[in-house]
């Protein structure tokens, strides 16, 4: 009997730890919450967020109300959600600064820094801007670097700001999934998007309108991509719009990739400045179907210097170059570079639709050419391939580039990126609306 007690009072010694972790642990049933009332009115509450972040255990909710006068350093903080309650907003006076740090999810902040970065991240994993907004900054609204990931939920606003929109450097990876309204990177005084040894992707719906080039930057583009950046314009939850920048859509150089793809919806290069989308420097552009390129007053698509493009399917070249530009086309292909065109329609552009000069290369077939003044012209370095003319006979109206062979068009296999799956996503941000309620 007193053998039996003695196992049983060791079974229970060991037992009763494990409760009282399950039950006083923070986990998803007992997370801790701490309340901040940066307006002072609620005397039971934190008066700021950085008042509240020593008490922040792992896993807990610092929940703001109010507008906050102050810059918040989160610096190897880890499981952390910082935000207003959900379904509200929080407004933040000042920058959030995140280094080194793992598993943050900010919600519902409306940023503005006048003094510098708004959201600056560095060095840290697995942060999520959940419905937030970082405009008026007095540099970047968004700065990624040191091999961070960022993910940005639902909607998201990165305008008016003194630098970039979204900055991304230094290995840095930023993912947007605005399934719940607008991603706007508009109105900076630099591209609405810059990326350098980085990488962007979204899912739209984005726009990109009215960035122009300001005293801190040396781009006027909506999209500034350098230094072997790689970027995906998906428009799987409406269109991309990116339009009315002042030097241009998109200007690629030192070996970065962009690639606009069907995901439902249309991928709009819409009227800005002389060029839609320049590629140079060893650069690559993909248009999978359903890009509409229109309206800049000297080229649709612009290739220089050992550069790239491939467009496949549905895709639209018109209205672009002007009679004041002699180089006007709808895709010129310039410098060593090769453009390969399967389908699609280039019409009513100022000078040719397509323009080949210097050594370079365009292969095409199943494209259709309406109003453009010639369907290619090339010099005598350039070449095309085509179905349009064979090197025995004459070339079709419009054509005045040689074919150096009979072979036909070379075959390419290339497919678009997939719809991803973004429940994980969705299941995150479904976790804070159930748990960041108001009671």
């Amino acid at each position: 009997m007193n053998t039996h007690w003695s196992l049983c009072t060791k079974t229970l010694r060991l037992i009763i730890p494990g409760i009282l972790f399950l039950l006083l642990g923070p986990s998803p049933l007992r997370a801790q919450f701490l309340y901040v009332d940066c307006s002072g009115t609620n005397p039971n509450a934190y008066p700021s967020i950085n008042a509240a972040l020593p008490n922040a255990g792992p896993g807990a909710f610092v929940l703001v109300t109010g507008v906050c006068n102050e810059s918040v350093s989160l610096q190897s903080v880890d499981h952390l959600n910082l935000g207003a309650f959900f379904g509200q907003t929080a407004t933040l006076n000042g920058g959030i600064s995140i280094n080194n740090s793992e598993d943050i999810h900010l919600y519902g902040l409306n940023v503005t820094n006048p003094a510098g970065e708004g959201i600056d991240v560095g060095n840290s994993r697995s942060v999520v801007l959940d419905t937030c907004t970082s405009n008026g900054n007095g540099d970047n609204g968004l700065r990624v670097g040191g091999g961070s990931d960022v993910s940005i939920f639902t909607t998201a606003t990165f305008d008016n700001n003194g630098g970039n929109g979204i900055s991304i450097f230094s290995n840095g990876i930023v993912i947007a999934f605005a399934w719940g309204g607008v991603l706007d990177l508009s109105n900076n005084l630099g591209p609405g998007l810059r990326v350098a040894q980085g990488s962007f992707t979204t899912f739209g719906h984005t726009t990109i309108v009215n960035n122009t080039q300001g005293p801190k930057s040396d781009s006027g583009y909506g999209i500034d991509l350098r230094g072997a950046a790689q970027v995906q314009f998906g428009s799987v939850f409406g269109p991309n719009v990116v339009s009315a920048n002042q030097s241009g859509g998109a200007w690629l150089q030192e070996n970065a990739e962009i690639s606009f793809w069907f995901g439902g919806y249309p991928n709009l290069i819409q009227n800005n400045g002389p060029v839609g989308v320049l590629a140079g420097l060893g650069s690559q552009v993909t248009f999978f179907n359903s890009a509409q390129i229109s309206g800049h007053t000297s080229a649709g698509v612009d290739l220089y210097a050992n550069s790239q493009a491939y467009l496949f399917g549905a895709n639209t070249v018109q209205n672009n170059g002007s009679s004041a530009d002699p180089r006007s086309a709808g895709i010129r292909v310039d410098g060593n570079s090769e453009a390969f065109l399967r389908g699609g329609q280039i019409s009513a552009n100022s000078g040719p639709a397509m323009l080949v000069l210097v050594n370079s290369s365009v292969d095409f077939s199943g494209v259709s050419f309406s109003g453009n003044e010639g369907v290619i012209s090339c010099d005598s370095s350039s070449i095309m391939i085509s179905d349009l003319a064979s090197p025995t006979s004459t070339p079709a109206a419009g054509v005045s580039c040689r074919t150096p062979h009979g072979l036909g068009v070379r075959q390419i296999t290339k497919t678009q990126p997939v719809v991803p799956d973004w429940s994980a996503q969705k299941a995150q941000h479904d976790r804070y609306a159930k748990l960041a309620v108001k009671h």
